[in-house]
């Protein structure tokens, strides 16, 4: 392969990634929360810095709303339900499949969820303490297993 064949395969490449990168940072995330859960501020927190991003807090009295609202299936429903650029993002997800999700955009996904609450999940984090886990995507396809965490 030539230089200039390079630049011209290479260039375009680069631009993508630095597009998605930004498009990431440029989403609104807001976190929709019960006012006395605590673990939903350190996922919070855990996004905030896995993703070098602001996170916008709103204060529900009444999740189940927001969760049906936002179609998160009921199997799947946790503490929080968070919105970003179009996806809903439901409990404990680590933020690097957020990431991922945002940069991929897979047909038929609405969202991810990590249902219940996990210990050793970002937010839940209890020492040495783990639980294996699942971040589920849903959607019009249905739903899958997006990643796995033992």
């Amino acid at each position: 392969m030539t230089n200039r064949s390079f630049r011209r395969f290479v260039a375009p490449a680069l631009l993508a990634l630095a597009a998605c990168s930004s498009a990431a940072q440029a989403a609104t995330y807001t976190m929709f929360k019960d006012p006395n859960c605590g673990c939903c501020d350190h996922w919070a927190d855990h996004v905030r810095e896995g993703m070098q991003t602001e996170v916008a807090v709103t204060q529900s009295t009444d999740m189940a709303a927001v969760k049906d609202e936002h179609g998160v299936p009921a199997q799947l429903r946790s503490c929080h339900t968070m919105i970003v650029d179009g996806y809903v993002i439901e409990g404990h997800v680590p933020a690097a499949e957020i990431e991922r999700l945002l940069a991929e955009r897979p047909e038929g996904v609405r969202g991810l969820a990590v249902p219940g609450m996990p210990i050793g999940s970002p937010g839940m984090e209890m020492g040495d303490r783990t639980q294996s886990y699942q971040v589920i995507a849903f959607g019009d396809a249905g739903m899958s297993v997006f990643a796995s965490y033992e």
